[in-house]
């Protein structure tokens, strides 16, 4: 048996828009995120979930709801949270992009480390497993979660993620 898991990306945010990384900033959607996650829900309306998790920052969870209502339990979740990047919170994209690689092991000052996001991702997909064998699920989530499911699942390597600039498609499909 095993887990079919689809990922999706939260919806745009206004920080998004303005280029600036969140990490743990509870930032909203914009209305183009508010779309999205309507289409979202337009893409998956004839499918099944036996669950929706999601991070319990809005962006997610709100992506969730707009999308799917209650069709299908939604779980939020902390260890499916982006990577806290601590000081570099809100500054500009470019920045934290370039500065990614220097924090595989090493924690952006006062925030956290990749080793240590995909740490909760794997603890995460290790409860998975065992809690939704032969079912189908949805993550709702953050450019680290993802980084966290195809390091675990793929055996992908960090630093090969965090230098590969994020391209949207409409799911991603993993087996575990």
């Amino acid at each position: 048996m095993s887990v079919t898991l689809i990922f999706e990306a939260h919806g745009t945010t206004f920080d998004n828009e303005a280029h600036l990384s969140s990490g743990w900033n509870d930032v909203a959607h914009s209305p183009l995120g508010e779309q999205q996650s309507k289409e979202m829900g337009e893409r998956y309306k004839d499918d099944h979930f036996d669950a929706i998790f999601c991070s319990d920052l809005q962006r997610a969870y709100k992506s969730a709801e707009i999308g799917f209502g209650t069709k299908w339990p939604i779980i939020r979740d902390a260890l499916l949270r982006e990577c806290d990047y601590g000081d570099l919170t809100q500054k500009p994209s470019e920045i934290v992009d370039a500065d990614k690689p220097k924090h595989i092991d090493v924690p952006f000052p006062n925030g956290e480390s990749y080793t240590e996001t995909t740490a909760r991702m794997k603890s995460f997909l290790d409860d998975l497993k065992r809690d939704y064998d032969g079912k189908r699920v949805m993550i709702i989530g953050h450019r680290a979660t993802q980084y966290g499911i195809e390091h675990v699942v793929n055996g992908v390597p960090l630093e090969k993620l965090v230098a590969t600039h994020f391209k949207w498609q409409p799911g991603w499909v993993y087996q575990l």
